[in-house]
Parts: C-alpha cells; structure tokens; sequence
C-alpha cells in the first residue's frame, strides 16, 4: 500500500491549492469584525498563543477549536471565521497554535494544547466544548483521556468532536511524513486516541466525511468503535470542506456541538 498516497488529501479535493489563502482572508476579515483578542499567551514560546473571540453578552461557554495540518503546518490565523456559529450561539471560542514537528514530538504537542484548554477555561466560565480539525481532531480526543487536563478542567468539558482525526498513529510510520513527526512504536501507542480510554464524563463524537480518503473514514470507525461513541458521516464532505458547518449556527454540527 501507498501510505503517502493514502494520507494525500489535496490531491483529491477539486480546487484544493485555494483553501489556504481563502481561510486565511475570511479569517482576517473575522477576526477584525468580531474584535478577537489576539495572541493570548498560554505559554512561553512563540506560538503558544491562542485568540480568543466573544459573543455579544455573557458567554454560555467555551469552545475551543484546534486546528489540522499533520502536526506539520498551520496556526490559528487561518480559522477564525469558523468561529461565527459558535459565537452566534452565544459561546466564546478559543483557537490556539501549537509548535509543529520536527521542533517538537506529538507528544508535546498534546502537552501544550492541555495548557491552552487550561489557560483559556481560566478566561471564561462555564461548560468546555472540544472540537478538532484532523490532526486537531486526534489533539481534542487526546486531551478527554485520563490525566491530560487538570482535573478541575477536565470535570467541565461535556463534549468533544474529533472531526476527521488521526485516531490510530501507527500507519503514519509508514509515510514519509514520519522524517519530521519521528513517531515510533511507543509514542504511537502513547499517543493514539483509538488505543486508549476516554474520561467516562464526556460526551464524544466523531465527524467525517462521506467523500473523505477511505483511510479517514477507517480512521474515524475505529475512534467510534474504539471509544463507543457516535459517529457522524457528512454526506458529500470531503477533507477540507467538513468543517464548514461550524461557521452557521443553525447546521447540524453546531447544534450538535452546543446542545443542552
């Protein structure tokens, strides 16, 4: 099998080479009218930041969204008009960077990703919700097992919806991209969702979609099978458009997300 292949998005998604550069405009153009608080420190390095985006009133909540990218490419600049239906639901959203490989391990990335959900629960009150994006998606399954988020955290996070995750890192060992995520046997096993437990006290469920690459929706089953937990294929989505429910308040995904 060609795992490179296998893992290669882009390159079956119609028009894919302009989603960057339209993420990146619509989320400048977001930030400015939602009047985001920009690079809040979480931590110490450059960017451990997150911004964080307000509804009108008292927030019912906190989202808090992690970006994709094979823990490789990206930062928070390129989502922020996602952000739109959680803040129409009345919820604020948080939306960190995090290091990428090879500067650091995924492993670490887990590290810093608890201390952004950490530091931002310290901004707003009230309920956590966890949603990610791919490899963002494998980050907020990582963050609801045992022994990840502080214990007061954890016990105010009600849901979290890994949307396409990596569930299972053991097939990335074969791609090339494992030159800069150094994964081996044991942080694999260390790190892999799908290998492991979640707390008993969050609500979790996975998000595909129907036109994704087969090793997404393999990867999706085997978290849901795994965990025990729902799991959502959107019909018609492919790897990059998934996530446009989360920018409309009244989709399913958004009513999903901040239910009850």
């Amino acid at each position: 099998m060609d795992w490179d292949d296998a893992y290669a998005n882009a390159a079956y998604i119609e028009g894919a080479d302009a989603y960057p550069d339209r993420w990146a405009k619509e989320a400048a153009n977001y930030r400015n009218e939602s009047a985001a608080r920009v690079d809040v420190a979480y931590g110490a390095g450059a960017r451990e930041v997150y911004d964080l985006m307000l509804p009108e009133g008292t927030p019912k909540g906190l989202l808090v969204f992690v970006h994709g990218g094979y823990w490789l490419r990206f930062d928070k600049s390129f989502w922020s008009a996602f952000a739109q239906g959680a803040r129409a639901c009345g919820w604020a959203v948080a939306m960190p960077s995090y290091d990428l490989a090879p500067d650091v391990r995924i492993s670490e990335i887990t590290q810093q990703i608890a201390a952004a959900i950490t530091h931002a629960a310290g901004e707003v009150a009230g309920p956590i919700v966890l949603a990610g994006h791919s490899a963002g998606g494998h980050l907020v399954a990582r963050a609801v097992c045992s022994g990840v988020l502080p214990e007061d955290v954890a016990a105010r996070v009600v849901r979290s919806v890994p949307i396409s995750p990596v569930s299972d890192l053991r097939p990335l060992m074969q791609t090339s991209m494992n030159a800069e995520l150094k994964l081996d046997e044991a942080e694999c096993f260390a790190e892999s969702p799908a290998l492991l437990s979640p707390r008993d006290d969050v609500e979790v469920t996975v998000v595909v979609g129907a036109a994704e690459r087969p090793v997404f929706l393999d990867q999706a089953e085997w978290l849901s099978e795994a965990w025990g937990c729902d799991r959502i294929v959107m019909g018609g989505k492919h790897h990059f458009d998934v996530i446009d429910a989360l920018a409309d308040a009244d989709s399913d995904l958004c009513r999903m997300l901040f239910a009850g």
